[in-house]
C-alpha cells in the first residue's frame, strides 16, 4: 500500500504492531519457563493473557479503521526478541538471580518499543479525529506502561540479588 496519506501511514503502523503481539504471544511462555523468580516468571504469563486481549483490541482498531486486520511483519520485534532467545540459550548456566535480571531487561525492551509504537499510532489516530481507535489504542498504551513499572518493581530486588550471586548460593 503506497504511503500518501497520514491515516495510510496509520494503517500501516497498526498492522506492524499487530505483528509485533503476535510474535510476543510466541515469546513470552518461553520467558515464564526460563525465569526463576516466582513473581517475575506469573508477570510474564499475566502479561502474555494481556497481549492477547491487546490483539483483540487491535482488531477492533483494524474495525475503525474500516481495515482488514492484518500483519505486516515486524523487523523491530523480531531483533528484539533474538536478544531475549540469545539469553534463554544461558539459562542452566547463568545464575539464576542474573538470568532473571536479564530477563526483565529484555522484557523492558519490549515494552518501550510499545509503548513508543502506541503512543505514535495514538496521537497519529487522535490527529485524525479517529476518537474510538485513538481510546482503544490508549487503553493499550495504558497496559504497557503499567507492565513496564511492574518490572521496574520487580527489577529493584532481582537486581539486588544479581548483584551478589554468591549470597543467593551460587560460586560466583
Amino acid at each position: 500500500m503506497p504511503l500518501k496519506t497520514l491515516n495510510d501511514l496509520l494503517v500501516q503502523e497498526v498492522r506492524d504492531i499487530y505483528s509485533a503481539e503476535k510474535q510476543i504471544t510466541k515469546a513470552l511462555p518461553k520467558m515464564a519457563k526460563a525465569a526463576t523468580n516466582e513473581q517475575l516468571s506469573a508477570a510474564f504469563e499475566e502479561h502474555l493473557q494481556q497481549t492477547k486481549q491487546q490483539i483483540e483490541l487491535l482488531d477492533q482498531v483494524f474495525g475503525e479503521l474500516g481495515v482488514t486486520p492484518r500483519a505486516k511483519f515486524c523487523k523491530g520485534m523480531e531483533g528484539l526478541l533474538a536478544e531475549g532467545e540469545e539469553l534463554l540459550e544461558e539459562q542452566g548456566k547463568a545464575e539464576p538471580f542474573v538470568l532473571d535480571a536479564g530477563l526483565i531487561a529484555a522484557a523492558q525492551k519490549v515494552e518501550h518499543y510499545e509503548i513508543a509504537s502506541y503512543g505514535t499510532v495514538r496521537t497519529w489516530a487522535e490527529q485524525l479525529g479517529l476518537t474510538k481507535a485513538s481510546k482503544l489504542l490508549q487503553q493499550i498504551l495504558d497496559q504497557e506502561s503499567q507492565t513496564n513499572e511492574k518490572l521496574t518493581q520487580l527489577a529493584q530486588t532481582i537486581n539486588q540479588q544479581a548483584e551478589q550471586p554468591q549470597a543467593a548460593g551460587g560460586q560466583g
